[in-house]
């Protein structure tokens, strides 16, 4: 009998490698996406196109807890990964309201629906490194304080602590993975690494005239989404549930990542730059860089991809998929 797993956020970049690679390990793969998502596949749906045969997609809202409920209850899957977050941390500083309502209430809303129903489900919930936000330490693993910078950062280290408490208080399986940033040619176009990627493609095809960013200095510990939701799938194989970090160990700055894409392509990252104070951060998180040792040793995982290679794909990907249009 396949083992089953239910994955909120199965739409994102992390969600449909997550489920990508469930299937290739004989998983019954759900997924809970929004009603519109339905209604619009072409735009909503593109991550999970080629897979969307193969799974099972329900319509749901994560801000209702009676709607998670049910589908738990009716799907009893084997593992549960919850993804589902506003994960842009810049749009939590102008939203910090619903940042923080939807982040935590869905989390809680999920472990919940575990607790309740008091089926066998080990649980994932995906953490990150914006949790330790202004560092206390270099780098930063399992013991190291958090001090979150951003109303996301905030709602993540409530859903560590909100699954935390219900390991230790109701003994369900349940680990957070504290990922460190991963990208790929998935990414959300929102997301710096993805405008850098596609501004310097448009650029190079004469469709874009500069790139305009913010805080150039801030330096990130950047890895290869595929590899991470591996991650998230070895930390649900343990015996016994616990907490990971999860990075490459390197970091490097958004000035780095930008000059290596637009040199890829051929061209001077600086003569298209142009500096806008409006994508500054009112509360910035100057560096992260992750301390995997933990995972390293206790599970075995290693990030493989390096920052260079990472920026290769991307940036070919939205070249060669932007050259088809022109």
């Amino acid at each position: 009998m396949k083992l089953k797993a239910l994955i909120t956020g199965i739409t994102g970049q992390d969600g449909s490698y997550l489920a990508e690679f469930l299937l290739k390990k004989g998983y019954e793969v759900h997924g809970i996406v929004r009603r519109v998502a339905l209604e619009n596949p072409d735009h909503r749906l593109w991550r999970i196109k080629k897979i969307i045969k193969k799974i099972h997609l329900h319509s749901g809202s994560m801000e209702s807890y009676a709607s998670i409920f049910n589908i738990f209850n009716r799907i009893k899957p084997n593992e549960f990964y919850h993804l589902a977050a506003q994960s842009y941390v810049d749009y939590s500083f102008q939203d910090e309201f619903s940042t923080l309502s939807s982040n935590i209430s869905s989390t809680h809303y999920c472990l919940s629906a575990i607790k309740e129903t008091g089926l066998y489900t080990k649980f994932y919930f995906a953490g990150s490194s914006e949790m330790f936000g202004k560092v206390k330490k270099i780098p930063q693993n399992e013991n190291t304080p958090f001090h979150p910078r951003s109303s996301y950062g905030i709602s993540k280290v409530a859903g560590f602590e909100l699954t935390r408490n219900y390991r230790e208080t109701y003994n369900i399986h349940a680990s957070t993975g504290i990922l460190f940033n991963h990208e790929s040619e998935r990414r959300g176009f929102e997301f710096v690494t993805r405008k850098i990627s596609r501004s310097a493609a448009l650029i190079k095809l004469k469709k874009q005239k500069y790139l305009e960013l913010g805080n150039l200095k801030a330096k990130r510990d950047w890895g290869y989404a595929p590899e991470y939701v591996q991650a998230m799938w070895l930390m649900l194989q343990e015996k016994k549930p616990d907490d990971f970090v999860v990075g490459t160990g390197e970091t490097y700055s958004i000035n780095y990542f930008a000059e290596k894409a637009f040199e890829t392509l051929g061209l001077d990252f600086q003569k298209y730059l142009k500096i806008n104070p409006l994508f500054f951060r009112p509360a910035e998180v100057d560096l992260l860089v992750a301390d995997s040792t933990k995972i390293n040793k206790k599970i075995g995982w290693k990030a493989k991809t390096k920052i260079d290679k990472l920026i290769e794909k991307m940036i070919l990907n939205d070249f060669n998929l932007l050259k088809k249009e022109v």
